[in-house]
Parts: structure tokens; C-alpha cells; sequence
């Protein structure tokens, strides 16, 4: 047996075992790094069939961007566990059943294109799956479509930077340049005030007593007692 062989068994067993962890782990966070590991293992059968690029697109994009996005949404929410198991067993044959379907059907309709893909790479003589010859695809027979994509990603990313600089009036923001542009007499004002003796505030705060207390009895009823003075 050859030793490509014996590693194409070796990453396709740890890839089955994982993929039936991610389904059948408790912990939705161990569930995703069963998934990170089931990626890894399907690169490194996408290098046994001579297909880099898509082994290492495999990893960058699902392994170093979605399956992190993943995490980080199964961290944050709070996901009531024994209220998402209720009914798992009673769905079981129904989901084994459409499972089953699936693969047969993706069996009956690829195997044939697997067959008729290795007569052409026989009779070509050339790796499909290579970046070298994919580049060459790319920038010439399909550089109108790259072109096109390329555009639309591009309006996509400044349409997303749009939406995030746009002012709303809902919200309390402030500009970080002019809170670390700020000097000592924008924040602080030294206004210079008169002073004022003390006793000329008890003589003030005295007429104001007595204005109260003639103001009272003058509103007053008949026969009520008029508030005394107080000295």
C-alpha cells in the first residue's frame, strides 16, 4: 500500500469521526471545533489530489473567517441547551432517512462525472485543481466573469463602509479627533466674581424672613394668630 494511500484513510477516518462529533456534541463551541477539525482534514485529502487551491481556501476562508464568525455568535448567545435537545430522538430516523437520500443521490449524480473527469485528466495530462492552471483559466478564458465579480465585491465593500459612516441623529456619538484636539480653556471658564460681606447677607436673608412673615399674615384668616417675629 502507498503512503498517499495510507494518509487519504487517515484524514478520511478523523474526518468521519469529526463530522459525527459536530452533530452529536453537547457543547455547541466543542461542536464547532469538531467542524474546524473536520476542514482540516478535507484540505489535506484536497493536497493528496494535487488541488492546493482549494485546500488552502478551505482553510483561510472557512477555518480563518467563518468558522471564527461561528464562535464568536455561539459565545455570545446564550443558547438554552436542554430546550434545543427536546425531540432529537423522535427526529432521528426522519433526519437519518433524508441523510441517506442525500448521499445517494449525490453518489448517483458525481460518479459518473468522477469517471469521465479522470479520462480527461489522463488523456489532458493537466492538474485541474492547481493555482497555476486555474490562474491561467481565470485570466483568460473567464477574465470577463473575475472582472464582474471583482466589480460587484468592490461596490459591496464601499456600500458597507457607507452604511457604517452615515450620521444618525438617534445616537449619542462624538469625534475622537476634537476630544483629543481639546485644550484647558475649552473645557474650563475662570469667571472673576465680587465678594460680599458677611454681614450684609445676614442683614439680606433677614429682610427676606420678614417679607415672608408679613406676606403670611396678611394672608392670613381673621382671628388667626400673626406668626412673631423673630429676632
Amino acid at each position: 500500500m502507498e503512503f498517499k494511500t495510507v494518509l487519504f484513510y487517515v484524514f478520511s477516518a478523523i474526518m468521519i469521526l469529526a463530522a459525527t462529533r459536530v452533530i452529536t456534541a453537547r457543547n455547541p463551541v466543542h461542536a464547532a471545533l469538531f467542524l474546524v477539525l473536520a476542514f482540516f482534514n478535507a484540505a489535506g485529502i484536497w493536497m493528496l489530489l494535487k488541488a492546493e487551491f482549494l485546500a488552502i481556501v478551505l482553510v483561510l476562508v472557512y477555518v480563518g473567517a467563518v468558522m471564527v464568525l461561528f464562535l464568536f455568535v455561539v459565545m455570545m448567545l446564550d443558547i438554552n441547551m436542554d430546550r434545543m435537545r427536546e425531540g432529537f430522538w423522535s427526529y432521528l430516523p426522519l433526519a437519518t432517512g433524508i441523510g441517506a437520500l442525500i448521499v445517494l443521490e449525490m453518489a448517483a449524480v458525481l460518479w459518473r462525472g468522477f469517471m469521465k473527469f479522470e479520462q480527461e485528466a489522463e488523456t489532458v495530462g493537466a492538474n485541474i485543481g492547481g493555482t497555476k492552471e486555474l490562474g491561467l483559466l481565470i485570466y483568460t478564458k473567464y477574465i470577463l466573469g473575475f472582472e464582474i465579480a471583482a466589480a460587484i465585491l468592490l461596490v459591496a465593500i464601499v456600500a458597507a463602509v457607507a452604511l457604517t459612516l452615515r450620521r444618525r441623529k438617534d445616537t449619542k456619538a462624538f469625534n475622537p479627533g476634537d476630544a483629543v484636539r481639546v485644550k484647558r480653556n475649552d473645557r474650563l471658564r475662570i469667571v472673576k466674581m465680587a465678594t460680599v460681606d458677611q454681614p450684609a447677607i445676614d442683614a439680606a436673608s433677614k429682610a427676606a424672613a420678614l417679607a415672608a412673615a408679613e406676606a403670611q399674615a396678611a394672608t392670613a384668616p381673621d382671628g388667626a394668630a400673626a406668626p412673631k417675629e423673630t429676632k
